[in-house]
């Protein structure tokens, strides 16, 4: 059956079932609201259970709780105004026997650098942007809007999605200050959808939208305990997100559960490709016969050679065949890959600033506005990778050409690297433990994986693997292009080898 075909035949099912399932409203309690999966909940408001607008002030309720005050999570940006009563119109609709979409009625937060054509800025963390409000909704806002999905807030994010300073602290903004990991409070969250993890580690939504150029979905996702995917580049749309590189630039679900950011990546997927999202991982998804490469090349930290090593044994138990290790020829690649990014920021990060109304309209107008406002943007970091763009050519300089070059040749590797050893999938860490947040010093990152599929487009999927001294780690697994919906099913796999996972304690610290 075709990937579109499932889809439809998944949606067609849940909303059948529900439908059969209807009775009394609001039998839920708030706990139980907050411990519902995701696909649970949409069953519950779909079925009568609860109404969504209570489930929306559930949530609401919980961010001002945790986010606002108590551990002060500062993993929201914005609470969206009118939240509760897109809530309401859902639960008129659904007395009137109208299902809006798979995610009817369900929460959920969309990172700040992502379009809404509504009361809340999209502000990318920054404080030239605190008032630009969007003319039209991002194609994956439009999308999830059809699907019946509650915009419950902004997330929090390292501002311009970490690309403005090479000493940059992740999870900071001037906007939205700094986000904390769920689990400890004095680490750094990762980023730059640092909000988005954050959030749905602590429960404040069922579901987030993060985005990701080269690690910014899988690394927090790792660090926080739930699951990120990173889609195949162009299965969702970019249109209306502020752009680093639209070549590596793409939006993905996080979630807790494989489940659930599947059904979430479903929603958003753009039709118009060749799509290989599913709605739901198989009924028993499995790993027998798989053959998975080992990639070791993640960094050194012996606590992540523990949890990794125990995890490959827990996927060759389940039948996974492991070919150990692989090797990829990353020579030139990162360089290359930095140039790139320079170049395109420079490019389309001036087109969609020459549209703002009310805030800097190109990348000269937003440095000067840094500059002037340098005890608050600057007082932490500075602004180079925005120096560095500016100071860049065009898309027509040869520099760029050999960079996209360069880059593509990785691409090319790594398909001659699945074909020659039959891989159906790499298997790395996606994160090591998260490193004590200091301003001063700036991110410390040791471990990852993420580059080999943000590179070349591949998609990948991050999963709870361990926790390390209360420190969770990821599993990253990367697949072939437009295979999205098999590597949703492996992940589920492990998923379900692995056993359920701690959620956050929000512990003020823990020794190194």
């Amino acid at each position: 059956m075709s990937d579109h075909r499932r889809v439809r035949a998944f949606w067609a099912w849940a909303g059948v079932a529900l439908a059969l399932a209807g009775c009394t409203a609001d039998q839920l309690g708030d706990r139980r609201i907050v411990e519902l999966s995701a696909v649970d909940l949409a069953a519950e408001i779909a079925a009568g259970r609860v109404s969504s607008e209570r489930v929306t002030q559930v949530f609401l309720d919980r961010i001002a709780a945790l986010d606002h005050s108590g551990p002060a999570l500062a993993a929201i940006i914005e609470v969206n105004p009118d939240a509760l009563a897109i809530a309401r119109a859902l639960d008129e609709r659904l007395r009137r026997g109208e299902r809006a979409g798979p995610l009817h009625g369900v929460p959920v937060v969309i990172k700040a650098n992502i379009d809404t054509a509504d009361r809340m800025a999209t502000s990318a963390g920054s404080l030239a942007l605190a008032r630009h409000r969007a003319r039209a909704d991002a194609d994956v806002v439009a999308r999830l809007r059809a699907a019946g999905a509650v915009i419950l807030a902004k997330a929090n994010l390292s501002e311009w999605a970490n690309i403005r300073s090479s000493h940059s602290t992740s999870g900071w903004s001037a906007l939205g200050g700094q986000t904390r990991n769920a689990y400890v409070l004095d680490r750094n969250p990762c980023g730059s959808s640092s909000g988005s993890a954050v959030a749905v580690a602590a429960r404040l939504t069922p579901l987030a939208i993060g985005t990701e150029t080269d690690g910014s979905i899988v690394c927090p996702s790792g660090a926080n305990g739930v699951v990120g995917i990173k889609p195949t580049h162009g299965l969702v749309s970019g249109r209306g997100i502020i752009p680093v590189a639209p070549s590596q630039d793409t939006a993905g679900p996080i979630a807790r559960t494989v489940r659930d950011a599947a059904l979430l990546l479903a929603a958003i997927a753009d039709d118009g490709g060749a799509s290989g999202a599913e709605a739901a991982p198989s009924a028993t998804p499995s790993l027998a016969g798989l053959r998975l490469g080992v990639f070791r090349g993640y960094g050194v930290d012996e606590r992540v050679d523990a949890a990794f090593t125990e995890a490959l044994a827990r996927l060759r138990a389940a039948g996974a065949e492991l070919v150990d290790p692989v090797e990829l020829p990353f020579d030139g690649v990162r360089d290359a890959e930095l140039e790139l990014l320079l170049f395109e920021l420079r490019e389309h990060l001036g087109r969609y600033l020459a549209d703002v109304e009310d805030g800097p309209r190109s990348l000269d107008e937003l440095m000067k506005f840094n500059d002037a406002h340098a005890a608050d943007e600057l007082r932490y970091f500075g602004q180079e990778w925005l120096v560095a763009a500016r100071a860049h050519g065009g898309l027509d300089d040869p520099a760029y050409s050999a960079a996209r070059e360069r880059t593509a040749r990785f691409g090319a590797d790594l398909a001659r690297l699945f074909a020659a050893e039959r891989l159906d999938a790499i298997v790395a860490p996606a994160n090591g433990r998260a490193w004590r947040t200091d301003w001063q010093k700036g991110d410390r990152f040791g471990v990852g994986s993420a580059t080999i599929a943000a590179v070349s487009g591949y998609p990948s999927v991050a999963v709870p693997m361990a926790l390390s001294a209360e420190l969770p780690l990821g599993l990253a697994f990367i697949g072939k292009p437009r295979e999205d919906g098999r590597l949703v099913d492996i992940a589920a796999a492990f998923e379900t080898a692995r056993g359920s996972f701690p959620g956050p304690r929000f512990l003020a610290t823990v020794a190194d």
